[in-house]
């Protein structure tokens, strides 16, 4: 794959998020929190799932829940980082998680998520 075709992942904010979770079919996206070292492990492997052919469809995003008031919100209970999954403009999962494994497996779910047409 050509760096010209290559997806990145894609730094937001709440506002961002609110607007590409409606123009997107299904988002990924990474809640973060500075001095966060599991964040910081997890951050390669999150960079690579973009490049996989299966997840070619789905949009990456990372929030720095510490900028974000609504992600802030959502933080106070979690453990950072934390992943959530949406389709179609609507949350599908949420969950902190510390694995790689776990990241692929709800990756993985979101990908064989069947919209509703």
């Amino acid at each position: 794959m050509t760096e010209a075709h290559r997806q990145h992942v894609h730094s937001a904010n709440d506002e961002q998020l609110r607007h590409l979770i409606h123009e997107h079919l299904k988002v990924f996206a990474k809640f973060t929190s500075a001095n966060c070292a599991v964040c910081d492990a997890l951050a390669p492997p999150f960079a690579k799932f973009v490049d996989e052919e299966p997840y070619q469809t789905i949009l990456f995003l990372k929030l720095n829940s510490d900028e974000n008031p609504v992600a802030k919100k959502l933080m106070q209970d979690k453990i950072a980082p934390f992943f959530v999954s949406y389709c179609q403009g609507r949350l599908l999962e949420c969950a902190a998680l510390t694995e790689e494994a776990d990241v692929r497996a709800q990756l993985d779910r979101l990908r064989a998520f069947v919209p509703v047409k």
